[in-house]
């Protein structure tokens, strides 16, 4: 074979592979899920509350300033409150919500777990888990998934328990949802990034070093740890001594990109259960000082409809504006 001809076979399967990575991945449903795995900043909000007359997710003309809606939750046992009310909506009504999203630029996605669930601690294996997850998001045509693991009695052994079934149910969830035709999030408390010698099993740190690269970005919980994380300082430099290396640019020094590092705050009072509530004209100043120093992951809150456009705007105002 001439030069010229390994060329052109080389460029051929260049731009074959570009275009099968580009084409929609329609799913059992008929609905058509993201081919590419989206940049940063993220702009994200939970839904799980029940909201009298509401029959799914709500109009994207209430979400401006979002681009990643995520209905909470699925569980090993099966759906639960928005997640369940997707699954139980018609096939039309999910096609016709679905492409409103998708032409608002708005990931629709599924979160798992939560406080309501540790499965490690249950018994419940890996695998099998991922597995099931993504038959659900794949039949019913989401863009992806957030791992919103809070087993506390697992990580807290500090043997690698919780490390070693995080890092086996990311790698089999991503052979089942592969990128970049799915997104698959994680949502972690801002103190399992601490490391050792907090955590000598390594905690999150030890899960981005082991599956960190099939991991698009963290929705990391800064709340809900008392007066942590409540100052630009605590929240962004300088964490305290019960959770070192913690907030954002320490977090970024233990080497997880930047990029990656989407501050989770709840949108009220009501809406944290022992802190780390900011008020919106605080929080952005803080995104405005972090956009200074380079970081644009985006933010996240806890949860709609708590969190709605207007708590979004403002948090984004001084940096980001809409």
């Amino acid at each position: 074979m001439t030069p010229f001809s390994t060329f052109i076979t080389f460029l051929f399967t260049v731009l074959l592979a570009t275009s099968a990575a580009a084409l929609p991945v329609t799913t059992e449903t008929g609905l058509t899920a993201r081919a590419s795995a989206p940049a940063a900043p993220h702009w994200v909000v939970y839904s799980d509350k029940w909201i009298s007359g509401e029959t799914g997710p709500p109009k994207t003309t209430d979400l401006v300033g979002y681009n990643t809606f995520l209905l909470s939750f699925w569980m090993s046992t099966g759906a639960a409150d928005q997640a369940v009310m997707w699954s139980q909506m018609d096939a039309a009504t999910r096609t016709s919500t679905k492409a409103e999203y998708e032409k608002a630029g708005i990931k629709l996605m599924v979160s798992a777990f939560g406080s309501s669930e540790a499965p490690t601690t249950s018994g419940a294996d890996p695998v099998k888990t991922a597995d099931s997850l993504a038959t659900w998001v794949i039949q019913y045509g989401l863009d992806g998934v957030d791992i919103d693991y809070e087993d506390f009695q697992a990580m807290n052994k500090k043997d690698g328990t919780a490390e070693n079934w995080l890092i086996k149910f990311t790698t089999e969830l991503r052979k089942k949802l592969p990128s970049p035709q799915y997104v698959i999030t994680h949502a972690p408390v801002a103190p399992w990034f601490s490391g050792a010698p907090t955590y000598p099993s390594g905690a999150y740190l030890a899960v981005d070093k082991a599956v960190g690269s099939m991991i698009d970005w963290y929705n990391i919980q800064f709340y809900n740890q008392y007066t942590e994380y409540t100052t630009c300082d605590g929240l962004l430099t300088k964490s305290s001594s019960q959770w070192p290396k913690s907030s954002v640019f320490e977090i970024a020094a233990s080497g997880v990109p930047f990029n990656k590092l989407v501050i989770g705050k709840p949108a009220t009072t009501g809406d944290q259960t022992n802190g780390g509530f900011m008020s919106t004209g605080d929080l952005a100043t803080c995104i405005k000082t972090a956009k200074g120093k380079g970081w644009d992951a985006g933010v996240m809150t806890w949860q709609y409809p708590d969190g709605d456009s207007a708590w979004i705007k403002a948090v984004r105002a001084q940096a980001f504006p809409v």
